[in-house]
């Protein structure tokens, strides 16, 4: 599966890379860290992307003048990818991030030549003496954002646009229907898949067409903001992902999935400066911080909003697992058994999740 994963994602995107300038923090000092990013994509106003460098911005703020950062934007995955990370390994950065799934294996290639740098391959899984990996269970947001949606929607009916039927996305899907049907038992989800991550026209279309199918909350797995504008036009509800978009659709966001990386960031960093870093694989969620739910809309009332962080209280506290079933099993849209009654799906199991949960209106799209 992840040999197909790994090539879809290449797919994603295809920008020429802009290299940055380098971006010291304040003060002059002797030997600080030299940190390096690489973006799959522009540093937009909102998105994957954007997260990712406010993350950096908050390694500078931790660090101060122990660190220099430098990123590198637009950068294709791929051979551009191993250009990229092969340049800042031979200028003199100590870490390197890489945050896209398609950098995994150039991360990994130019790790070899470079041993005494550190790399952190996120969203990637391999890892080496000196390439660590790390990934956010993105799915607990999804779950507490079908919360609010379930709550707020009129007609039961949500849609979804998506990129491509990777474990990640299908895993969103999954949750956010099951955080649906929680609060709405016949709560249904729409979905239509755009086999592209970045392209805000055709994310346009498909969240227009879905409205036009007694879709009045939509959530969202692809780059842009066009999916929350759309529903900003339309006078509908939309939940953001990635970051906040109530600056895209103010009216229209009832609740934004964030993903926070500065933390992360920061300790890694930090972990070269005192000389500790080691390799790991970690996959955070709320509990650790990576993954946050919040920044409601004007119309969903406190009640609503009050549920849902007590259920993100709940997430974090190991209290609440999204894929762990009730009294009854947990099927799939077609009918088949996927989560015995009183089980939880392992971590192994999510990670290969190839299915859709019973209440999706739609296939796995290959």
């Amino acid at each position: 599966m992840y040999k197909n994963l790994a090539a879809t994602l290449v797919a994603a995107c295809f920008f020429s890379p802009v290299f940055s300038q380098t971006t010291p923090a304040k003060g002059s000092p002797a030997d600080p860290v030299k940190a390096g990013f690489v973006y799959v994509s522009p540093i937009t106003e909102a998105g994957w992307t954007r997260q990712h460098d406010e993350g950096r911005k908050a390694v500078e703020a931790a660090l101060g003048n122990q660190v220099k950062t430098t990123f590198v934007e637009n950068v294709a995955e791929g051979a551009d990818a191993e250009r990229v990370i092969r340049d800042l390994a031979a200028t003199g950065h100590q870490i390197i991030f890489t945050p896209s799934f398609g950098y995994m294996e150039p991360t990994l290639k130019v790790a070899q030549d470079y041993p005494h740098v550190k790399f952190e391959s996120i969203t990637g899984y391999k890892t080496t003496p000196n390439v660590a990996a790390a990934n956010a269970r993105y799915y607990e947001g999804r779950y507490l954002a079908g919360i609010a949606a379930g709550r707020m929607s009129k007609t039961g009916v949500a849609g979804f646009v998506a990129g491509f039927p990777i474990p990640e996305v299908l895993q969103g899907i999954n949750a956010f229907t099951l955080g649906m049907r929680s609060v709405n038992p016949q709560a249904a989800v729409k979905v239509v898949w755009l086999n592209v991550w970045f392209d805000p026209p055709k994310e346009r279309d498909a969240a227009m067409a879905l409205f036009n199918q007694d879709v009045d909350v939509i959530a969202f797995h692809t780059g842009s903001t066009a999916v929350m504008a759309a529903a900003q036009e339309r006078g509908k509800m939309a939940v953001a992902y990635h970051s906040d978009m109530r600056k895209t659709g103010p009216d229209a966001q009832i609740v934004a999935v964030t993903h926070q990386w500065g933390s992360y960031y920061t300790e890694r960093a930090r972990a070269v400066q005192n000389g500790t870093w080691k390799s790991a694989n970690l996959w955070g969620g709320v509990r650790e911080g990576m993954i946050r739910v919040g920044d409601f809309g004007p119309r969903v009332p406190a009640a609503v909003q009050q549920e849902v962080l007590n259920a993100q209280k709940a997430v974090g506290g190991g209290k609440l697992h999204p894929f762990r079933a009730g009294k009854a099993p947990v099927r799939d849209n077609e009918g088949q058994e996927r989560i015995a009654a009183g089980q939880a799906l392992s971590d192994a199991q999510i990670l290969q999740m190839n299915w859709l949960v019973e209440g999706v209106v739609g296939k796995v799209s290959r």
